[in-house]
């Protein structure tokens, strides 16, 4: 029996990307699943995959994360189906890219309110849950908040400021029992790469990984998802016991290689 069979693991932004191989890697361990986001014909087909693959039970929640009554929603229904909660995975972001210059006051509010707000918002609503199963939270970031990056300022920012709010109620929560972990993935391919304003113009998603795959120092290519779940299931692990505040860098040297454009 595996160690997650009998957790509730909550996950934003599941029906894709880093969200749909997180949601099918604790599904082979048998967890049961709160599956939260706001695309409900692939979070349906990721419900599907979770239940083949053996999760104890699947919740799907569609919910737009800029709407703060769903995020309470999306919290009250996971409580209301599976009374607990073990794990909260703050996965759900957005990326765009754009310089001080270039971005707008508009996508700073809609960059900040997916990738820090819905965050924040989550966590206060789990701590109380998290307390009662001595459970653990773990956020997806970027190594993005560790470099400087003139061209992605604003998602560069978001995810400094989750790399702070990590490890700051990572002390926080402590004497409650919670950790609060991150993981920080270098360039990926994944779906949020192709969302509509992602690139600048007239660059594509395989130009962006061609230019970024050169700045990797450890053998050159891109991380894969797999890398990125694989940290997730650690941290989740009663193995990762003893490790709280920790953001965790999964970008093959990337974060060493200092400044990009």
């Amino acid at each position: 029996m595996s160690a997650f069979t009998s957790k509730v693991i909550l996950i934003t932004g599941a029906a894709s990307g880093f969200g749909q191989a997180i949601a099918n890697a604790f599904a082979k361990k048998g967890a049961s699943l709160s599956l939260v986001d706001k695309d409900e014909e692939n979070l349906n087909k990721v419900t599907e995959q979770c239940k083949k693959a053996g999760a104890s039970k699947v919740l799907a929640v569609v919910a737009d994360l800029r709407v703060e009554d769903n995020i309470v929603r999306a919290m009250n229904e996971t409580i209301e189906t599976f009374d607990r909660l073990d794990v909260l995975v703050n996965n759900a972001g957005v990326f765009r890219m754009g310089s001080v210059e270039q971005a707008s006051i508009q996508s700073f509010d809609f960059i900040f309110h997916l990738n820090v707000k819905a965050h924040f918002h989550f966590t206060k609503l789990a701590v109380p849950h998290l307390e009662q199963t001595k459970g653990t939270i773990i956020n997806v970031s970027s190594v993005a908040g560790e470099r400087r990056l003139p061209n992605c300022i604003l998602y560069g920012m978001s995810k400094a400021a989750l790399n702070y709010f990590t490890k700051t109620s990572a002390l926080g929560l402590a004497g409650k029992g919670i950790r609060v972990n991150a993981v920080l993935p270098s360039a990926c391919k994944t779906s949020i790469m192709s969302c509509p304003g992602a690139l600048s113009p007239g660059l594509t998603p395989d130009d962006f990984f061609r230019k970024t795959s050169f700045q990797v120092p450890l053998g050159g290519v891109l991380v894969e998802k797999q890398d990125v779940v694989d940290a997730i299931l650690f941290l989740a692990s009663n193995s990762a016991r003893t490790i709280t505040g920790t953001c965790l860098a999964v970008d093959r040297g990337h974060a060493l290689v200092g400044s990009g454009t």
